[in-house]
């Protein structure tokens, strides 16, 4: 359910602010599939609230994908409308079915997906090094155990500022993931992640905050 009290408090704080050229900020409203993980990711970037609404949903699949389209449509209804939406979540076991129905109705309501197949965490380790083989979210915690040199938890904050000197070597090697599939299929493709996109995204937003 959109929580509306949200929406209807931000739009009695903020207004849509010029960037440095006069012209309005971009807005982006992220989905995400996770209650922690995700979310706590994306804050780490520190773009101001007015640009970026990130909403863990505690949601997966098609149900998070309509609820980014409720939460828009909610959205506009007080006045905040945004240049990007986003739903960020994992192929994990989900069925081939839901999955890919995900897509399509995002595709058919312009909003955009960073998937991760099969866990966000692969991610986090490709900030450290290439996986070109099939692995599970078990595998991928405990390789990203191993490469930070402490235990992995969801709710780390500190998580962004940890791979940040890394960041874009993860996103060569995400790109690079994505090559090695001749017609790549989000819901076949274990490992593959387009994570990357959104963070190219919101670099080009602080870029011109």
């Amino acid at each position: 359910m959109v929580d509306t009290a949200f929406w209807k408090r931000r739009t009695k704080i903020y207004k849509r602010e010029p960037d440095r050229r006069g012209k309005p900020k971009e807005r982006f409203l992220i989905v995400c599939e996770g209650k922690c993980t995700e979310p706590k990711y994306f804050e780490g970037f520190r773009l101001s609230s007015v640009n970026v609404v990130i909403k863990g949903m505690g949601a997966n699949t098609d149900s998070l994908v309509q609820m980014a389209i409720d939460e828009r449509g909610v959205a506009a209804s007080y006045g905040e409308y945004f240049d990007q939406v986003w739903c960020v979540f994992d192929r994990d076991s989900f069925t081939a079915q839901t999955f890919n129905r995900a897509f399509a109705l995002a595709e058919s309501n312009d909003i955009k997906i960073a998937h991760s197949n099969e866990s966000f965490e692969l991610w986090y380790v490709l900030h450290y090094e290439m996986v070109t083989t099939s692995t599970t979210r078990v595998e991928l915690n405990r390789k990203l155990c191993a490469l930070l040199g402490r235990k992995y938890v969801k709710n780390d904050r500190g998580i962004y500022l940890d791979l940040l000197d890394k960041q874009q070597a993860a996103i060569r090697r995400a790109k690079r993931l994505i090559r090695q599939y001749p017609s790549h299929c989000p819901e076949r493709d274990n490992p593959s992640t387009k994570v990357h996109l959104l963070v190219e995204e919101l670099l080009k937003l602080k870029g011109k905050s």
